[in-house]
């Protein structure tokens, strides 16, 4: 299982990445520039992602949250954390909290989803299976010589303009590798089994949490349930607070990684 560290201070800021998001170290790296000489910066691949490898063990949400203890641990890294969760990664960084509280001072979530949203949500199986049958039989490589593939999968997170081109090139690779693996197929089988072990946990949570939530340039509204869902987000804790992103959308750190960079430094203070 992958780690990558940098950084210096007394608190540790854990990324959590969203579900398909094949190289975290990639996605979250306009980040790091801004934190690393307040923080200590630890971004995790899961099984199935970036440079760590594919288990093939079930995506149970307790399995995977213990895999993290034991990797922060045998790394070297110490509490207080500050977890960091984008879309699907919320759910995990809400329940490391309710297995080791006294390790986490607090939550950021990157337009992460609810444990009730994605409790009610369907799987959407035909994604990662979709995601499977283009990378296997060598469409989804093709697809990549096409400009306007490259932009159009991209196109949530700001077509990756933030990223240098070594970054770029990672995503592209990890996509033509990972895309759709085993891992990746039983994290979204689960996700509404995953969400319900949550649910069953500790509310609300004696942490602040802050909910980014992405404005989708307008269009939050047209989606009721997200919107709705991300609104009630903030009573997982007895100090939470939501922040509406204007000019963003799903991968809100591809379009403004200064204002994430403000509330976490906020957040640990």
């Amino acid at each position: 299982m992958h780690l990558y560290s940098d950084g210096e201070g007394e608190t540790t800021v854990v990324f959590a990445s969203g579900w398909g998001t094949t190289n975290p170290y990639a996605d979250f790296s306009p980040l790091y520039e801004g934190l690393k000489q307040h923080v200590k910066i630890a971004v995790y691949d899961r099984f199935g992602y970036g440079f760590s490898d594919v288990t093939g063990k079930e995506r149970n949400i307790d399995e995977i949250t213990g895999e993290i203890h034991e990797l922060l641990q045998v790394s070297g890294h110490k509490p207080p954390y500050v977890f960091v969760g984008h879309s699907m990664g919320a759910l995990e960084t809400i329940r490391y909290a309710q297995r080791y509280p006294e390790e986490v001072k607090g939550i950021l979530t990157i337009d992460g989803g609810s444990p009730e949203y994605y409790a009610l949500s369907p799987e959407l199986m035909f994604i990662p299976i979709l995601y499977k049958a283009l990378r296997t039989t060598g469409v989804l490589r093709t697809l990549y010589h096409l400009e306007s593939f490259k932009n159009w999968a991209a196109s949530e997170s700001n077509e990756e303009k933030l990223l240098p081109e070594a970054q770029r090139t990672l995503n592209r690779k990890s996509m033509l590798l990972l895309a759709g693996n085993r891992d990746m197929v039983d994290e979204m089988r689960r996700s509404q089994e995953n969400a319900q072990i949550v649910l069953a946990g500790e509310k609300p949570l004696h942490i602040p949490i802050r909910v980014l939530t992405a404005d989708y340039f307008g269009k939050l509204a047209e989606d009721r349930a997200w919107a709705d869902s991300q609104a009630e987000l903030v009573s997982w804790s007895v100090d939470g607070k939501q922040i509406i992103v204007e000019d963003s959308s799903h991968y809100i750190h591809s379009y403004h990684p200064d204002l994430i960079i403000k509330e976490l430094l906020q957040l640990i203070e």
